[in-house]
């Protein structure tokens, strides 16, 4: 009994029952399951649909895109960085230099530098992520992050914004 696993017919006839037993095990198992969510995800489509069908019956506006000839309000650096940084969390008075508006190269463009002072490393990411999803025509250029000296994560960020008109 001792030396079992190392018998050959032993591994001649457990290796095929496991191969006979997966097919098995496939259909009466692992099948229902899949097709028990196959027919959740189709109810859930159907629903979806349904429930985009009533949207636009109620508001068929929604499918007429923006209109690209329209001009959008003038952008304002200052509106633009006090909200953002608002929702972020960072405090009030975010120090920001702005340049007057040049044109470079046929393009209108207006700089500005924004300096955050105090903030977590996630809340300067997140100020810059939501600048520039919430502005098209916004691109930072230079990032400069500045460690604290003695603070676990206190930073200060320098950021530098081109807006293209």
């Amino acid at each position: 009994m001792r030396d079992l696993h190392r018998n050959p017919i032993l591994y001649y006839l457990l290796i095929p029952a496991l191969i006979g037993i997966w097919p098995l095990l496939v259909w009466a198992v692992y099948l229902p399951k899949t097709q028990e969510a196959c027919m959740d995800d189709h109810a859930q489509l159907i629903e979806g649909q349904t429930q985009i069908l009533r949207i636009l019956e109620l508001d068929p506006d929604r499918t007429k895109g923006a209109d690209p000839n329209r001009v959008v309000g003038e952008f304002v650096y200052g509106k633009a960085v006090e909200s953002t940084a608002n929702l972020c969390g960072i405090p009030r008075g975010c120090p920001t230099t702005i340049t007057p508006i040049i044109t470079v190269n046929g393009k209108r463009r207006q700089d500005a530098t924004v300096k955050l002072k105090d903030v977590s490393i996630v809340q300067a990411a997140k100020f810059l992520s939501h600048m520039q999803s919430s502005y098209v025509n916004l691109q930072c250029d230079k990032l400069k992050l500045t460690r604290r000296k003695g603070m676990p994560d206190q930073w200060e960020a320098d950021l530098h914004f081109i807006y293209y008109y």
